[in-house]
């Protein structure tokens, strides 16, 4: 794509992008309890005149919320495009209080800050602004989705019908801007319950079998961690057995697989199985095994639209794009299996999920000033 200028955000604007930042992230939102930061960002959107509407997905997501759908309207001929950002936020023990040092923002206490998402969210406010008192080149829906941290609940349960997106992007991959996610893995999660027999572990351990040893003995026979350059996978919890002197009778496993190649991440989950059926086999003891697929990978190639114009809004700016894989999940995933290409890009925050998170005032500002061009060269 030939570089070409693109509309830069304003000092006001800026300004107010900073403002919008720091009162959302202050504002608590973990997963299942968005409503005060669902509210306050339909407040500001219908305070702009736009119409917004919050979807009923509570039940299925477990949230207090729904997600928020609103539209900027383009000209008549021209092509909707969509952009995506989670409200909700990992959980966190302390408050967040938002603290300025040499440009850079963190949370005065040992916490999060909720730049992972809140970073996307005030953007996209920013760029509702604009459009809301200026002509938007192109149409554009913007989705604020819940329950994002929870395997990507809320996206997972939007209604897509309505939507007239031809591609979209969503702003949330925590490295520096210039990023561009072109692929993502396939992402399976596997539970595991063993069932042995209780005995007293001192009188008659011979008669007891032990799940929690069943389970180790699984364990033992997978491949975990990085298994090649496209695939990992961890048992992440475990937990089991009633008292030190019985033999266990229970044991539950929860274990995950990924891949960037979709049937390397299948062999992976079967191996998981084989290994766990096979121990509780051995140990005479019964195992029901549960396999999710939470989502399904994806590429996209350079050429694909949302990617040339995202990589022509950041050489605009004076970026060079870097196409990158991860081994994460954001809402593209959703859209994506939706039939609607979606590309997420990195926003420039660092550390998140972490008590040191942290985003730059620069990257902020840059995340605006690309997302205008993204819409600008849309068009």
């Amino acid at each position: 794509m030939t570089v070409q200028a693109t509309p830069r955000a304003s000092r006001e604007e800026k300004d107010r992008l900073i403002d919008d930042f720091v009162r959302l992230c202050e504002i608590a939102s973990p997963s299942k309890l968005e409503r005060p930061v669902v509210d306050a960002v339909a407040a500001d959107l219908r305070d702009m005149g736009l119409e917004v509407t919050e979807d009923d997905t509570g039940g299925q997501t477990g949230s207090n919320a729904g997600n928020l759908l609103t539209r900027i309207e383009g000209p008549e001929e021209a092509r909707t495009i969509l952009m995506c950002a989670h409200v909700d936020t990992v959980p966190h023990d302390a408050p967040v209080e938002v603290v300025r040092e040499d440009g850079i923002f963190y949370n005065r206490h040992e916490a999060i800050l909720g730049a992972d998402n809140k970073a996307a969210v005030a953007v996209l406010l920013a760029l509702a602004r604009r459009f809301a008192r200026e002509h938007s080149p192109v149409g554009v829906e913007l989705v604020f989705t819940t329950c994002e941290e929870i395997s990507l609940r809320g996206a997972k349960a939007f209604d897509m019908g309505p939507l007239r997106s031809e591609y979209g992007y969503v702003f949330d991959h925590a490295t520096p801007i210039g990023e561009l996610v072109v692929a993502a893995p396939t992402y399976y999660r596997v539970a595991a319950s063993f069932r042995g027999k209780a005995a007293h572990a001192g009188i008659r351990p011979e008669d007891g079998r032990n799940a929690i040893a069943a389970a180790a003995s699984a364990i033992s026979r997978m491949e975990l961690g990085r298994l090649d350059d496209e695939t990992t996978s961890n048992v992440g919890m475990i937990g089991g057995g009633t008292a030190p002197n019985v033999v266990a009778e229970r044991c539950e496993v929860e274990l995950e697989a990924r891949s960037l190649n979709h049937d390397r991440a299948s062999d992976v989950v079967t191996a998981m199985v084989d290994a766990l059926t096979e121990a509780a086999s051995d140990a005479e003891c019964d195992v029901e095994t549960t396999v999710q697929q939470q989502f399904r990978g994806y590429r996209l190639q350079r050429t694909a639209q949302p990617v040339a114009v995202a990589a022509g809004a950041l050489e605009a700016l004076g970026f060079e794009p870097r196409y990158i894989s991860t081994g994460g999940a954001s809402d593209a995933h959703i859209f994506q299996a939706a039939g609607i290409p979606c590309l997420n890009m990195a926003n420039g925050t660092e550390r998140n999920h972490q008590p040191d998170e942290s985003v730059s005032v620069d990257a902020l500002e840059t995340m605006l000033d690309v997302a205008l061009g993204l819409v600008a060269l849309s068009a």
